[in-house]
């Protein structure tokens, strides 16, 4: 059962099988929308590989957020402290609602489950997502019983050494392929993190790619290109 409301965009093409699908999860504070804008240049630069792909743009529900005041905004999991760490960013590692974190991978979880259902399989789903919503990404993937075909966070960290009880890896995705990009001029998830992420992925054995860009907490243009060649790759 899933309690995420999404938007989901099918393919163009009224009669073409939907063979693949691309579950991309949004931000603090923001919702699937984000992404979804994206899926018009995608088509684009993914030429015919898009019409196999149903993508799927989850949204967070709303919660007190207590780094936010405790007001409430759309939040994969509260954040209870977040440090800035020294000039370089280390040692900014968030301190979260585990509890939330798990209930979020589940509900992902749920929605893998939902596209095998209709008929996809497990090595035709690619998983990304973006800041927190990279997190929930990067422990929903690594932790799923079944092989999924990619794994990409943007603009992330890692949560296993956040929230170190939490996170039990699975045998089925240690070999899945991680992307991992990042800004190298963020200023709300430091590119250090990022680069930790890496480290703390390939210290548990898995192969990673780093890509950096000159951007803050953001997407621009090349991480697009970069990420619709990753697809075709993955998906042709």
């Amino acid at each position: 059962m899933n309690n995420l409301s999404t938007i989901e965009i099918p393919s163009y093409e009224p009669n073409a099988p939907q063979t693949a699908s691309i579950i991309w999860l949004h931000g603090l504070g923001a919702s699937g929308d984000d992404f979804a804008a994206l899926v018009p240049e995608l088509k684009g630069m993914l030429g015919n590989t898009f019409e196999a792909i149903r993508f799927i743009f989850p949204h967070a529900g709303e919660i007190p957020v207590t780094i936010n005041g405790g007001f409430s905004m759309p939040a994969w999991y509260d954040i209870l402290d977040m440090p800035t760490g020294n000039a370089s960013g280390q040692n900014a590692e968030r301190t979260i609602n585990q509890e939330q974190l798990l209930a979020s991978v589940k509900d992902i979880q749920n929605l893998i489950d939902r596209e095998i259902e209709r008929g996809v399989k497990s090595e035709r789903i690619l998983l990304l997502g973006f800041s927190q919503g990279g997190a929930v990404a990067y422990h929903a993937a690594l932790t799923y019983p079944q092989t999924l075909a990619g794994l990409a966070g943007l603009s992330t960290y890692f949560p296993t050494l956040i929230a170190p009880n939490a996170f039990i890896p699975g045998p089925s995705n240690k070999n899945i392929d991680i992307q991992i990009y990042h800004g190298s001029q963020d200023a709300v998830v430091n590119q250090s993190l990022g680069l930790k992420a890496q480290r703390d992925l390939t210290d548990l054995g898995y192969q990673t790619q780093f890509q950096d860009y000159p951007m803050e907490h953001q997407v621009c243009y090349e991480q697009i290109q970069d990420i619709a060649h990753w697809i075709q790759a993955k998906l042709d």
